[in-house]
């Protein structure tokens, strides 16, 4: 294998690790609920889990005017800012940017890159990329200089769906001129490097149909390729892991109990290391629950003297018209206090009021 396993305080070096370790396991046993109590595989109609609703009113002219005046007022007028930005959706701040060209000749991005500052401008450029153009400037900002932030690129490529994946290259590429798998294969090596490239690939079996028979005989080749020899075969957890769909893998893992001594989670745990693991660890943990994960990484990135500012960002300004909801829900019932009040704790000013409305705090600002 490629380490030997360590002791529990080495795996789980905190409380609140090992905690969320056993609700993993509990988590893949028994799948959860959506918002409503049901189960999540039932239900025809798609429930919207985001925090951010589109503006009835909209009008992008109207808006674009109401920001000019923001940007032009004495001191920039931040609360305005929020206001517009943070209670518009991705596409009717795309329609904001397109008039605040056309109305005035400037590029509204630039023009509030150049007022802006601190964190509060992060998220102020956050807001107005695309989806897709903030997941490839992410990346990208991970593999940029010295050092590589192997935890975003886990992050990112662990939890998009495949045509997210596909929009991200296609970013990537208009933004920076190169191919994405270009710049992994120039930053990272090895077993990890094989399990990104493979989900840059963008073709993880999707189907929520589960085939019981292939996930049985699955679980025993992973079990086989780890538990049951002396040398993990990596390529197996890699390969398995970086190609089934979440329905798909949950039935794998519920398989594994029947092989190994473990559950597969503590399995992968024992087996593999470093990048490797920390980005396989990244996909089960999405395919039990995602929101979950999530709330996790956003726990972790305030937890302790300084926070990582540029996680809680990227998460709750990607989540926001996807399930920031359902990662709300998680976060205070894994942690026992709500979200906005560690944002609050840990940010300030005008960043912590963006960051509270994208929340769904209507009295941020």
């Amino acid at each position: 294998m490629d380490r030997e396993p360590s002791d529990t305080c080495n795996l789980h070096n905190t409380a609140l690790k090992m905690s969320f370790f056993k609700d993993l396991i509990k988590g893949i046993i028994d799948k959860p609920k959506d918002n409503s109590g049901n189960d999540s595989s039932k239900g025809s109609a798609t429930p919207y889990y985001g925090t951010v609703q589109p503006d009835p009113n909209f009008n992008a002219s109207r808006d674009a005017a109401a920001l000019q005046k923001a940007i032009e007022t004495k001191g920039v007028d931040e609360n305005a800012i929020t206001d517009i930005l943070a209670r518009r959706t991705n596409a009717q701040r795309q329609e904001i940017k397109a008039a605040f060209q056309q109305d005035t000749g400037k590029d509204l991005v630039n023009t509030l890159n150049s007022v802006l500052k601190s964190h509060y401008k992060h998220v102020v450029l956050a807001l107005l990329m695309t989806p897709a153009q903030y997941d490839a400037h992410e990346v990208r900002q991970a593999m940029k200089g010295l050092g590589t932030k192997e935890k975003v690129l886990n992050e990112i490529l662990g939890t998009r769906s495949n045509q997210e994946i596909r929009l991200l290259k296609t970013a990537f590429k208009d933004a920076y001129g190169e191919e994405l798998e270009h710049d992994i294969q120039g930053d990272t090596q090895g077993h990890y490097q094989k399990a990104l490239l493979a989900l840059c690939k963008g073709t993880r079996n999707e189907d929520s149909n589960i085939d019981d028979g292939l996930a049985k005989s699955t679980a025993k080749s992973l079990f086989e390729a780890g538990e049951q020899r002396l040398g993990t075969v990596s390529s197996v957890f890699i390969d398995v892991l970086t190609t089934r769909g979440d329905a798909q893998l949950c039935k794998i893992f519920k398989q594994y109990e029947k092989f190994g001594k473990q559950g597969f989670a503590q399995a992968v745990k024992h087996e593999l290391s470093g990048d490797t693991e920390d980005c396989l660890m990244t996909l089960v943990k999405a395919a039990w629950n995602k929101p979950a994960y999530f709330a996790e990484r956003m726990y972790l990135a305030m937890k302790g003297i300084g926070a990582d500012h540029n996680t809680v960002t990227r998460i709750i300004v990607s989540r926001s018209e996807v399930d920031l909801q359902k990662i709300s829900q998680e976060y205070k019932r894994m942690y026992g206090k709500t979200l906005q009040q560690d944002v609050t704790a840990e940010t300030k000013g005008d960043h912590e009021k963006i960051l509270l409305v994208l929340c769904g705090d209507q009295t941020g600002v």
